[in-house]
């Protein structure tokens, strides 16, 4: 139903994850991050509460591990979840509850996890941290993560068609510096990527005109959002 990938840049710093699914809308219930702080992907079934639980036991200090194992044993359903937590170490640990739908599969490395259920094979997850790991780390994050996910899918992907993907990267600042949701397409990850490129160039300009609106660039009509 859902194959995610979420990863830290090593050289700014910056959170992300990208995700698609059979579903519609997957990125609103499953993709969190916070500067700072950490990225959860929270699916299969998915209890939309254990992103934000999760980023608020990484900020309080808690490793990746530590914040799957708290979850998982709050949780009163943790068999139907599947969790993918990354700290601000860039390290990962990953569930998967005995209820996990279909064929699923975790993989992770250093500063990058990915995990998926109802997939096409088991090795989706691997194709997904492979291609991110292949990657120039001065590449911008999202595209990483876009390359990634598309990589993926190009492996197999789901065992179905998908409907639905988002990216969310989060920076230094409160709100994310990325965040790209197609709810429903038949071809969303090639959208995304497409919304991607859009968002790009100006992203970093968006952050300025909240911070100092006098210096940043207008797109338009001048400040027009």
């Amino acid at each position: 139903m859902t194959f995610s990938i979420i990863a830290r840049c090593a050289e700014t710093g910056q959170f992300g994850i990208a995700i698609s699914s059979s579903s519609p809308a997957v990125a609103s219930r499953c993709a969190f991050a916070r500067a700072g702080a950490g990225v959860v992907a929270s699916q299969n079934i998915t209890d939309p509460r254990l992103g934000p639980a999760g980023l608020d036991l990484l900020q309080s200090g808690a490793t990746a591990a530590q914040c799957v194992d708290i979850l998982v044993r709050r949780s009163p359903h943790a068999a139907f979840r599947q969790l993918v937590v990354l700290d601000g170490a860039g390290n990962a640990a990953l569930w998967s509850g005995e209820h996990t739908l279909g064929c699923h599969a975790t993989a992770k490395a250093a500063n990058v996890a990915a995990a998926g259920n109802l997939l096409a094979h088991d090795g989706i997850p691997a194709a997904m941290v492979a291609a991110f790991a292949a990657q120039d780390s001065s590449t911008t994050l999202g595209d990483r993560l876009v390359r990634s996910l598309a990589a993926g899918h190009a492996a197999g992907g789901e065992a179905g068609p998908v409907r639905s993907a988002g990216m969310l990267v989060v920076d230094r600042e409160s709100w994310p510096l990325v965040d790209l949701r197609v709810d429903w397409d038949d071809t969303p990850i090639e959208r995304l990527s497409a919304l991607w490129d859009v968002w790009k160039p100006q992203m970093h300009d968006y952050v300025t005109r909240c911070l100092n609106p006098g210096t940043a660039p207008s797109y338009g009509v001048p400040g027009d959002e």
